[in-house]
């Protein structure tokens, strides 16, 4: 598809190639291609009139315009409305919203040098409300910004502005969250959340940050890059650090401490985290930086004397809600077990799943290489030799299993926690697993498509700030309204939008927003800002 010009030359009218705009492959891309030329044209008819302005100067003139116009006043506006014509249709919920909370955040301040820097910062600004609307690779948001929002920039200056991102940038975007986390309640730190996750690319080309490794998300060809994230007990963001693909998540504990440790609003701190980051090295290195910690315990891997007194049902007592057992450990360490009758039910459940699935697998095939291959199906079966080699269903490693069923354990170095307190602490894991889960799939922070690393450093730093932003407006809604999910607070926003019309004899602009929902009211009061439908002049 093409945008082209008419020209006449002598007494032939020619036709001059304005700009390309793309290739559809299918009916549904045609749509959208000519949504997009549209809108590029009306770029261009804009900028070749000097009576008119371009469509981002106008999206500017919408939001300026609504917050100056006096929307109580009882004048009247008299317009005939068939010489209106509408010159711009913008969404400006989200930067009217999210735009204002980047600013309270402080991350309009994060790159260096901001007096020469002010336009980089915008764009950082534009990217980041880009990824919140509708997160794809840099040269789509370019086009969304243009087409939907009425923001203009060069995709050659983004992909310069990200090489603006350095490491001094990084950690005061990561200083910025802290502050905002302790800011917002007036205390002090006390418990944190810490895990990490694997974050692929379409590529199969290490470097020094890309590599392959063990894959969370089963991408074990392709190369990633192992993210690290703390996180605040109300599931605030506190920081984050991005590792080479090939690291084992226990060797980044070290670094998550020394952050901590950096931080003024810190007192007694309380590491929580899952079993992957359980090791003798890394509970004595949280012990010598007199932290405390309640990590997930690997039952099954403790030694025999202890698996028999966590297998002894009789020795549990019953607390407020579970039954549980406390049985020391070596250096003042506690090993906290409950049971649960309800998670011995679901434990019995999944596997009997298992096994259903695996005698259906092991009636076509008994093939020990496909089986062994399976860590779902390897736990429950065994080689046999007869003939040839056989697998079959080992009932011993079924009901060894039968017996962990509804059990739980913790490790912790607090000796004066009760049990109670302790899994419920832990059961807070939830909050980094939920946090993981919007960088992945609401902020799509992979896979990764740039290669370099000073540009996969700021394009996960720029993700890490939507995050942030999303986290606390999300608080501010919930404390302030009622819950609503992300996705529902990006899908008002998206809808809050504003018609700019021209009058076609004297030039005036008038700006009529789209109708406000229920939910998109009380988001704008949540952020002190009014939302009204109420037509305007634009000034």
């Amino acid at each position: 598809m093409q945008i082209v010009a008419s020209e006449r030359i002598g007494d032939k009218v020619k036709q001059r190639i304005v700009r390309y705009v793309g290739i559809a492959m299918n009916d549904e891309e045609l749509v959208k291609m000519k949504e997009l030329a549209e809108f590029i044209k009306a770029g261009l008819e804009a900028e070749s009139a000097p009576t008119l302005f371009r469509p981002d100067e106008l999206a500017r003139m919408a939001i300026e315009g609504r917050k100056t116009a006096d929307l109580s006043s009882d004048q009247p506006l008299t317009v005939d409305l068939k010489l209106l014509r509408e010159e711009s249709r913008v969404v400006v919920g989200i930067h009217e919203i999210y735009g204002k909370l980047f600013d309270e955040l402080g991350f309009d301040r994060v790159l260096g040098n901001p007096a020469r820097r002010v336009q980089a910062a915008k764009t950082i600004k534009h990217l980041v409300l880009a990824r919140i609307a509708n997160p794809a690779s840099k040269r789509k948001s370019v086009i969304d910004l243009e087409r939907d929002f009425g923001v203009k920039l060069d995709l050659s200056a983004v992909y310069r502005t990200l090489d603006y991102v350095d490491e001094q940038s990084i950690e005061l975007i990561q200083k910025k969250a802290w502050e905002a986390a302790t800011g917002l309640f007036g205390e002090k730190i006390d418990v944190v959340f810490y895990d990490c996750t694997t974050l692929y690319f379409e590529s199969f080309t290490d470097d020094e940050l890309r590599d392959k490794g063990l894959s969370k998300e089963n991408k074990h060809s392709e190369v990633q890059v192992l993210l690290a994230m703390m996180v605040s007990k109300h599931g605030f963001p506190l920081g984050y650090r991005l590792y080479n693909g090939a690291t084992w998540e226990g060797h980044t504990l070290k670094d998550a401490i020394e952050q901590i440790k950096g931080m003024a609003e810190v007192d007694r701190v309380v590491f929580v985290a899952d079993s992957g980051l359980l090791s003798k090295e890394n509970l004595a290195l949280i012990e010598q930086s007199e932290k405390q910690y309640i990590v997930a315990a690997r039952l099954k891997n403790q030694p025999e004397t202890i698996k028999e007194q966590i297998l002894d049902k009789a020795g549990y007592q019953q607390g407020e809600q579970i039954r549980f057992k406390e049985i020391p450990l070596p250096e003042n360490r506690r090993l906290l077990v409950s049971y649960s009758e309800k998670r011995a039910r679901k434990d019995a459940f999944d596997r009997q799943k298992a096994l259903d699935k695996l005698q259906k697998k092991l009636n076509k095939s008994k093939n020990p290489e496909s089986f062994l291959k399976n860590t779902s199906y390897r736990k429950y079966v065994k080689i046999e030799q007869l003939s040839q080699q056989t697998v079959i269903i080992d009932e011993e490693k079924i009901s060894y299993t039968a017996q962990w069923d509804g059990l739980h354990g913790v490790i912790t170095n607090i000796t004066d926690i009760t049990a109670s307190d302790a899994f419920e602490h832990y059961r807070g894991l939830w909050q980094i697993e939920e946090t993981f889960r919007l960088t992945k799939h609401d902020l799509k922070v992979r896979p990764i498509y740039h290669w370099t690393p000073r540009r996969i450093e700021a394009h996960v730093a720029m993700c890490f700030m939507a995050l942030v932003c999303i986290r606390h407006l999300s608080y501010r809604v919930q404390l302030q309204y009622q819950a609503l999910s992300p996705e529902i607070i990006r899908n008002e926003l998206v809808h809050v939008q504003q018609s700019i019309l021209m009058h076609k004899t004297n030039g005036c602009r008038y700006g009529i927003p789209s109708k406000p929902t229920l939910h998109a009211q009380k988001i704008y009061q949540v952020m002190g800002e009014k939302l009204s439908a109420t037509p305007f002049l634009i000034q």
